[in-house]
Formats: C-alpha cells, sequence, structure tokens
C-alpha cells in the first residue's frame, strides 16, 4: 500500500518500516524529516551506516562488536581484567554497560546451549570462554543469561566447567524476571541485579 505520492519516498518507507518497533507511520516521519535535512547531513547518514555495515568486527578476545582487533571494552585500561560476565549477545554487553555497577570485561557466547535445537556447548562460544579462562588470571565469572530453560542449562554446564578451573562463579540476583531477556530489563532492575549477584555453590 502506497503511504505517498511518490515512489522514492514509498521505496524509502517500505525499509525504514523494517526496523524493530517502527510502522509504516513512523517510517514516513523518518523519511519527510530527512528530507527536510540537507543533502549533506544525510549522505553521512548513509555513509555511516554503510562503514558500520561493512567495516565492523567481532573482538578477537570476548566477541563483542568492535572497530579494531580488540572492542572498547577489552582494551581499556580502567576494567578489572580479574572478572568477566558472560553474556549471550552483544545487545546485553550495552545493557550491562549502561548500568554504571559493573567494571569487568565480558565474554559473548554468541548463542545459549539448546539440545533441542541440536546446539551443543561447542555451537557458541563455550571453548573459547574456558581457554580464555585458563590463559588469563580470572578470579570471578559472572554468569549474566536470560531466565529461561536455554539459559539455564548454559549457565549449569558453565557453572560446572569453570569451579573445576577454581573460578568463583556467581549469578544475577534474581530481580530479572523469569523468561525475560536482560536487554529488556530496566537499568535500575540490572543495576540491582549485578550488584547483589549471587555466588553459584556446588
Amino acid at each position: 500500500m502506497s503511504v505517498s505520492s511518490s515512489n522514492l519516498i514509498n521505496k524509502a518507507v517500505e525499509h525504514l518500516s523494517r526496523f524493530p518497533g517502527v510502522g509504516k507511520k513512523s517510517a514516513l516521519r523518518m523519511a519527510l524529516f530527512l528530507l527536510k535535512r540537507s543533502e549533506g547531513e544525510t549522505i553521512e547518514l548513509s555513509e555511516a551506516l554503510l562503514k558500520m555495515r561493512t567495516q565492523i568486527q567481532y573482538c578477537e578476545q570476548c566477541f563483542n562488536l568492535s572497530d579494531g582487533t580488540l572492542c572498547n571494552v577489552c582494551s581499556s585500561p580502567s576494567k578489572d581484567t580479574s572478572i568477566v560476565c558472560i553474556v549471550k549477545d552483544f545487545q546485553d554487553v550495552i545493557a550491562i554497560e549502561n548500568t554504571g555497577q559493573y567494571n569487568g570485561l565480558f565474554h559473548v557466547l554468541g548463542g545459549l546451549v539448546s539440545p533441542v535445537d541440536g546446539i551443543g556447548p561447542s555451537d557458541v562460544k563455550i571453548p573459547e570462554l574456558l581457554y580464555r579462562v585458563k590463559e588469563n588470571d580470572i578470579k570471578e565469572a559472572v554468569i549474566a543469561l536470560s531466565s529461561t530453560l536455554e539459559g539455564d542449562t548454559t549457565e549449569y554446564y558453565i557453572a560446572k566447567k569453570l569451579r573445576d578451573l577454581g573460578v568463583q562463579v556467581s549469578t544475577l540476583s534474581k530481580g530479572i524476571a523469569v523468561g525475560g531477556e536482560l536487554e529488556y530489563a530496566d537499568e535500575i532492575t540490572l543495576a540491582r541485579s549485578i550488584k547483589n549477584r549471587v555466588i553459584i555453590d556446588n
């Protein structure tokens, strides 16, 4: 269905409306906003998006999104390198960093263990995590995964492996709703969950 008298605008709206939470009306407002801006600003936006899409990398250490071989978190001299927070995806890194309550490193698994779907520990970045722990002076691992069946399965497996390596393992306190994703938790709840993290016992 056409939203304007211009096929060029309609095409732009079609693409913009594919963004999460963006409907046709919001997409049309965005397209018209861009038309009102200078041509240079629109070109800068398109170039920034193209560079993001073609030049983004994965950090060699934690597998977070990065501009180079190491991400901004791993290369920061202010980070506590003795603690690593294990998350499912890079959105979780952003959510936790935004709380300001965590000052350690991260490890992005890129997925969760799900035997039903045929996803085992070697299909996500668990072997890389264990190697990293063995090679570095990591004293605590915070497992920050969603409270789902897959999240709990992954947490149990990782906790056992890390305890065998002599690492203290903790998990977020239960301020996060069961079945909830970290990226959708409000910052106050997430911050409290990190601050009041719970040691996982045998």
